[in-house]
């Protein structure tokens, strides 16, 4: 798995989200003072090379991949015994 960050207009914001995987939802925050956005996503590895492509013509701009150490979910949890 690896990290997605990108900038995308507000106008293109939901063929963005259209083409992007995630584990949950992508992460959006407007960026500020502009009608653009920030996302960002966790995807697999091999999803990346298809996607990116596909991104950049939907309309993302930017767009940094980064390594992931660890995901910790809610079934990586340790339970205390008793």
């Amino acid at each position: 798995m690896v990290g997605l960050k990108m900038n995308v207009p507000e106008e293109r914001l939901d063929g963005v989200m259209a083409i992007l995987p995630s584990l949950t939802s992508p992460t959006v925050a407007k960026l500020y003072r502009s009608a653009w956005y920030s996302v960002e996503s966790v995807v697999s590895e091999e999803t990346v090379r298809e996607i990116v492509p596909r991104l950049i013509q939907a309309g993302a701009d930017g767009i940094i991949e980064y390594p992931l150490n660890k995901i910790v979910g809610r079934a990586d949890q340790v339970r205390p015994p008793g």
